[in-house]
């Protein structure tokens, strides 16, 4: 994993300040809150595959939200008393990022909404997952 001063150089402020500093990006103000392409969401700092657009739903809540991750082991979850709320912060396993939270009033069948800062995630679109070297992810999308 990088360290913060290599991480400073590749992650825009905003980047550096959600995954490494616990940050939240503004509601309806960030790059995928209403994204609606096929494709994969990737941990920006390590480029592990964390969500499926299949999952992604419109949670009016300003931020991107999705009913499970593509792979449970890759996410951490810890509790978060943080502003005086009590909630379930989300990081990824490979680099530690600090990805958003996860609530329990998201839809069916799994009644989760994983709420994730755009921050935090890269998107591949399905037609370019054998470029960046995901193609093990392509039958998802056929």
């Amino acid at each position: 994993m990088k360290n913060k001063e290599e991480l400073k150089k590749k992650l825009t402020p905003i980047q550096f300040e959600v995954t490494q500093n616990n940050g939240t990006e503004r509601p309806f103000d960030n790059e995928y809150w209403d994204h609606k392409e096929e494709g994969l969401y990737v941990d920006i700092v390590s480029g592990t595959p964390l969500f499926s657009s299949h999952d992604k739903f419109d949670s009016n809540c300003g931020w991107p939200s999705f009913t499970k991750p593509l792979n449970e082991e890759q996410i951490v979850e810890k509790a978060d008393f943080s502003f005086g709320m009590r909630r379930v912060e989300v990081r990824s396993k490979d680099a530690d990022s600090h990805l958003g939270h996860v609530f329990t009033d998201g839809p069916k069948p799994t009644g989760l909404r994983y709420c994730i800062n755009s921050a935090a995630i890269n998107f591949i679109p399905k037609d370019q997952l054998e470029e960046y070297g995901y193609e093990e992810y392509k039958n998802l999308f056929n």
